[in-house]
């Protein structure tokens, strides 16, 4: 809340909002290795989320092992097949309660319960993935991570489940309180990570010169501001102040020996959000191929719509309609259909991201096979909202690490949270649990 003596308009804080999407550009400044430092290509990972859920029955491979027969939903993948994990009866129990889609998405990474609330003071308990990788390796790139999407946040409250929206759009935590800021506009992206493979002359001398005028605007602000709203302006200073030893670090390019793993066509840059939503995701997509393939970043996510997203796919042959409103099928063959060419049309993306990945050669491998691309939802069908059996996918080798090629079912429930431990161990940042982990996936890991 804002006191009322003290009244801040509206431009006002858009103006400082702006700042703060400005600054993770900065990030593109921060100096780091090339490479493991034995040699080895990096090891990437990356976390596509699908809102919504998918067709329950159409999903899940026959078989088990090597020897398994794709499903109708996954046919996509068929020449992808050696290099992908397929993995049934996950889930998250911390999403088991609540509501039907928030605390599914707020959770997936994090595999915690987030607050109920239909405010400021949103907390999900937790730190995702994603971000404990980042923490521990996000010095060997000029990004620490990339977290992309294609809708902007939602704001408001849903009065049917008492949940802030805010909740339905981020997947991506640095703290509790603090979920990631998201980039939607490709063009955006693709001039960040220009920036961050090449940064030129004095731009970070200059970048420190506008964060010191940036926290000296914020303290000024925060003076004026009610309980709350301190509290918010308190963690975004607390990311502002870990950007400054990155910038002072970037102000010394004598002493990086960071160095592109390939370069940049600055040419191709995208005209910007193109009004097709195909097209929209495929340069998405298109973003984090580049930004692994250069080592720009080794860690990023991507949501292909916020949860609860009414997308039209109407672009689709045979489907008529949004994609919420279809996942509520209520068991209508017509809908049920749908919901299933909407679901193929996902799993289709995230086949082209990954053979984008296989086309890139890294030596005597390629970029997909030091990679760890995860695909799946916070809910299985999305008629029920179904937190059991998650759809979850993992593409790639990590680097030898991922025993790829299987189709791994376990016993009923369990956790999401070993998956996340044996990723961070093929990626070279190892934890002894991860929220309510038991230990590593049995199976994952070569």
């Amino acid at each position: 809340m804002i006191h009322s003596g003290f009244p801040i308009s509206r431009r006002t804080m858009l103006r400082g909002a702006g700042a703060a999407l400005a600054l993770p550009w900065l990030e593109a400044m921060t100096p780091a290795r090339a490479s493991t430092g034995d040699g080895r290509p990096p090891v990437r990972m990356a976390a596509l989320y699908v809102p919504n859920g998918v067709h329950p029955d159409l999903w899940t491979p026959e078989g088990t092992g090597g020897d398994y027969k794709l499903s109708p939903t996954l046919e996509p993948l068929a020449d992808l097949k050696d290099d992908l994990l397929v993995l049934t009866n996950l889930w998250n129990e911390g999403s088991k309660g609540g509501e039907g889609h928030y605390v599914k998405i707020s959770g997936f990474l994090t595999c915690t319960t987030v607050t109920k609330t239909l405010g400021v003071d949103i907390n999900c308990n937790g730190l995702s993935m994603d971000q404990v990788a980042a923490q521990a390796a996000g010095k060997r790139t000029p990004l620490a991570s990339l977290e992309l999407a294609i809708a902007p946040v939602t704001t408001g409250v849903d009065k049917n489940v008492g949940y802030t929206r805010v909740y339905g759009s981020h997947i991506a935590w640095a703290g509790p309180t603090n979920p990631l800021a998201r980039e939607i506009n490709p063009r955006f992206v693709f001039e960040r990570l220009v920036r961050a493979s090449g940064p030129q002359g004095d731009t970070a001398k200059q970048d420190m010169l506008l964060l010191d005028r940036v926290q000296d605007d914020a303290r000024q602000l925060r003076q004026r501001l009610g309980a709350a709203d301190r509290h918010r302006l308190d963690e975004y200073l607390s990311v502002v102040r870990s950007l400054e030893d990155r910038l002072e670090r970037a102000s010394r390019p004598e002493e990086s020996n960071w160095k592109p793993r390939a370069a940049i066509d600055a040419g191709a840059k995208p005209d910007g959000i193109p009004k097709e939503h195909a097209e929209h995701v495929r340069l998405m997509l298109d973003m984090i191929a580049l930004a692994f393939q250069t080592d720009t970043t080794r860690i990023g996510t991507f949501l292909f719509g916020n949860e609860v997203t009414n997308q039209n796919f109407s672009f689709l042959p045979g489907v008529d309609g949004g994609h919420h409103s279809i996942s509520h099928h209520q068991n209508d063959p017509d809908k049920l259909r749908e919901y299933h060419l909407i679901n193929r049309w996902h799993v289709e993306q995230f086949a082209y991201l990954l053979r984008k990945l296989r086309d890139m050669k890294e030596g005597d491998s390629t970029v997909l096979d030091n990679s760890m691309i995860l695909f799946g939802s916070g809910l299985r069908d999305g008629n029920r909202h179904d937190p059991h059996n998650l759809p979850i996918l993992l593409g790639g080798r990590g680097g030898g690490r991922i025993a790829a090629g299987q189709h791994l079912s376990y016993s009923e429930d369990s956790h999401l949270a070993n998956l996340y431990v044996s990723m961070l161990d093929a990626f070279g940042t190892p934890v002894e649990s991860f929220a309510d982990s038991t230990g590593p996936l049995p199976g994952v890991l070569a």
